[in-house]
C-alpha cells in the first residue's frame, strides 16, 4: 500500500514552516527534497570513513572505494546498463551533456548536422550550439505543437545521411511532456546517427531501461531523485565511450604519465578526472534504494492522481491557461492567469508557505513559442498531497482576487 503520510515522515524538511505557514513544496522539477536515509549516508561517510578513493591501501580508503563502486553498480542495475563501466559519475546532467559535446568535436566537420528539440532545457541547447561553432556543423530544431508535443513528421524530414547526433529530453521540465523516445531513438539509428537523451526530469517519475531503449547516451542528476546536489550520471554505450577522448585531464583518468606521453585509464575512470564527489556518489545509490523500495509504479500512479486532480482544480479558475497539454505528461503544470505577471503570483504565495517556480525555467525558446514572458510552474512529487493542492488552489484564487 502507498502511504503518503508515512512517506512524508522520511523527509525532515517537510516539517518546517515558511513565513509562519507549513511548507508546501511544489518546486520538485528544480530539485527534490531528501529523505533522512540519504542525509544520514552523507553524515556517515564524513563521520566514519572519509578518505580518498582508488588510491590508498589503508582501511579507510578501501572502505570508501568499496562504497563508491558499490553505488556505481546500484546505478547500473537501476538503469539496466549492460556493464558498470558504462556508468560515468558526473557532477550532474549539464556535466554529462558537455562531456559528450566536447568529445564529438573530434568527429564533426562542416556540412554535418545535429538535431535538438524545441522542448529542451538550455543545458541541452547551449553545448550543442558551442559544438557547432567549433566544428562548422549545422544545428536543426524539431518543432513543437501548441499542445507542447514534438511534431514527429517534421522530425523525420530533418533526418538524413548528414545527421550525426540528435538530442531530446525524455520529459520536458517546463511542460511535463513525456516524449516518445523509443520511437525517436529507432528513427535516429536508421540513419546511422547517435542520440543523447536528457533524463533529468524523467528519472524521478520513470525507471528507464538502457538496454530496451537502446539509446547511445543518457544523462540525469541525483538531486532530482532524492539524492544530493553535485552528482549525476552519464550512461554511454561502451563503443561510444571508447571512441570519445577524455573530457578532462588529471589524476585518476591516467594509466601512465611521462613527459613524452600519457596513456589513459580504462572506462569509466578515463572520464572521471580528479577526486569525485565521493559522499554524493554513495548517497546517489542510497537514494535509488529508497525510491525502488517505494516502487516506481507506485510513484507514477500516485503522481498521476496528483496531476489530474490539480489540473482539474486549476482549470476551474477563470482566466487561467495551462501550457503543455500532452496526453502523456509527468506531474508538472505550467500556467498563467490573464492580466497577472507570473512572478507576482509566485512571490505572494511564497508568503503563504508555498514554493513554486516562476520565470522561463531555462527554456526561453518555449516561452518565445507561446509568446509569453514566463509561467508559474507547480511540480509534484510522491510526498505531496491533495490537501496541499487544495491550499495551493485557494492561494492562487486569493492572489487573483487581490491583483485583478
Amino acid at each position: 500500500m502507498f502511504n503518503v503520510e508515512k512517506i512524508r515522515k522520511d523527509f525532515p524538511i517537510l516539517n518546517r514552516k515558511v513565513n509562519g505557514k507549513p511548507l508546501i513544496y511544489f518546486d520538485n522539477a528544480a530539485t527534490s527534497q531528501k529523505p533522512q536515509v540519504v542525509i544520514d549516508s552523507i553524515v556517515d561517510y564524513y563521520s566514519n570513513y572519509n578518505a580518498n578513493i582508488h588510491r590508498g591501501v589503508h582501511t579507510l580508503s578501501q572502505e570508501a572505494t568499496n562504497a563508491f563502486e558499490e553505488a556505481r553498480v546500484k546505478i547500473q542495475k537501476h538503469f539496466n546498463a549492460a556493464k558498470s563501466h558504462e556508468i560515468i559519475l558526473t557532477s550532474g546532467t549539464t556535466h554529462g551533456i558537455n562531456l559528450v559535446a566536447t568529445g564529438f568535436s573530434s568527429f564533426l566537420k562542416k556540412g554535418d548536422e545535429i538535431i535538438v528539440s524545441a522542448l529542451e532545457h538550455h543545458s541541452n541547447i547551449v553545448p550543442w550550439q558551442m559544438l557547432c561553432e567549433r566544428t562548422g556543423a549545422t544545428l536543426k530544431v524539431i518543432p513543437i505543437s501548441l499542445k507542447g508535443e514534438l511534431i514527429l513528421e517534421e522530425f523525420e524530414e530533418l533526418l538524413s545521411s548528414k545527421t550525426k547526433l540528435v538530442f531530446v529530453n525524455h520529459v520536458s521540465n517546463t511542460l511535463g511532456t513525456i516524449n516518445p523516445i523509443k520511437k525517436i531513438i529507432d528513427k535516429v539509428h536508421k540513419v546511422g546517427a547517435a542520440i543523447l537523451i536528457d533524463g533529468a526530469q524523467a528519472t524521478p517519475h520513470i525507471k528507464p531501461d538502457m538496454q530496451k531503449l537502446d539509446c547511445d547516451f543518457y544523462v540525469c542528476s541525483a538531486h532530482k531523485l532524492c539524492g544530493p546536489t553535485g552528482i549525476g550520471m552519464l550512461y554511454g554505450k561502451e563503443k561510444w565511450l571508447n571512441k570519445l577522448p577524455p573530457y578532462q585531464g588529471g589524476g585518476e583518468m591516467i594509466r601512465e604519465v611521462t613527459f613524452e606521453k600519457t596513456t589513459y585509464a580504462d572506462l569509466p575512470y578515463k572520464f572521471e578526472a580528479g577526486t569525485p564527489n565521493i559522499s554524493g556518489g554513495i548517497a546517489f545509490g542510497v537514494a535509488l534504494d529508497y525510491l525502488n523500495n517505494i516502487g516506481f509504479d507506485n510513484i507514477a500512479n500516485y503522481e498521476k492522481e496528483l496531476l489530474e486532480y490539480a489540473t482539474k482544480k486549476l482549470l476551474e479558475i477563470e482566466g487561467l491557461k495551462i501550457y503543455g497539454t500532452s496526453k502523456n505528461k509527468a506531474s508538472v503544470i505550467s500556467f498563467n492567469i490573464d492580466g497577472i505577471h507570473p512572478y507576482d503570483i509566485g512571490a505572494i504565495i511564497d508568503k503563504l508557505g508555498i514554493a513554486v517556480r516562476t520565470g522561463h525555467h531555462c527554456t526561453q525558446p518555449i516561452m518565445d513559442f507561446y509568446k509569453i514572458p514566463g509561467t508559474i510552474r507547480a511540480s509534484f512529487s510522491f510526498y505531496n498531497t491533495k490537501k496541499e493542492i487544495d491550499l495551493f488552489i485557494e492561494a492562487v484564487i486569493r492572489v487573483k482576487n487581490m491583483l485583478l
